[in-house]
């Protein structure tokens, strides 16, 4: 009788997604088109898709980053590259989206090119140097939130 309920139980809470393991530092490394610190000057809400399966809206964003020190990658320190990314459902076993909020600095690891990028891996971002101004971000498309520049003046 337990086990038919543990079965009953289990075919029940449906299956379960588990979290991919986490690539190693030189796995990062080597697949990446660019590594670099980055300082994340703005964020933008670029659309809002509702989620089919929980019906939760979820924002997508584009952060406009400036490259503080580039380790890997055809972009030079200074240029400012766009990084992509999207909010998960709620509630959804694991770290799948990697953020990215005004005036933090971090460590990242990104693949893309021309400028327009997404971060490789779910633990392809890496350490924080300095905390985000803004923790907040924008949930209706077109909004931005964003920090002035450090040096005061306009790159790419």
């Amino acid at each position: 009788m337990l086990s038919s309920l543990f079965l009953l139980v289990a075919f029940l809470a449906g299956p379960a997604t588990a979290l991919p393991a986490p690539m190693s530092q030189e796995e990062l490394l080597s697949k990446s088109d660019l590594v670099a610190l980055v300082r994340v000057l703005s964020v933008t809400c670029v659309s809002v898709s509702k989620d089919e399966r929980t019906g939760e809206d979820l924002p997508s964003y584009s952060a406009r980053v400036e490259l503080m020190e580039v380790i890997k990658g055809e972009e030079a320190k200074g240029d400012d590259v766009t990084i992509s990314f999207h909010a998960i459902p709620t509630g959804l076993l694991g770290p799948w989206s990697v953020y990215y909020y005004p005036g933090e600095m971090v460590w990242t690891h990104l693949v893309g090119k021309g400028g327009d990028y997404t971060t490789i891996w779910w633990n392809g971002r890496g350490d924080l140097v300095n905390k985000a101004v803004i923790t907040e971000l924008p949930t209706t498309p077109g909004e931005v939130v964003e920090v002035p520049r450090r040096s005061g003046q306009s790159r790419n």
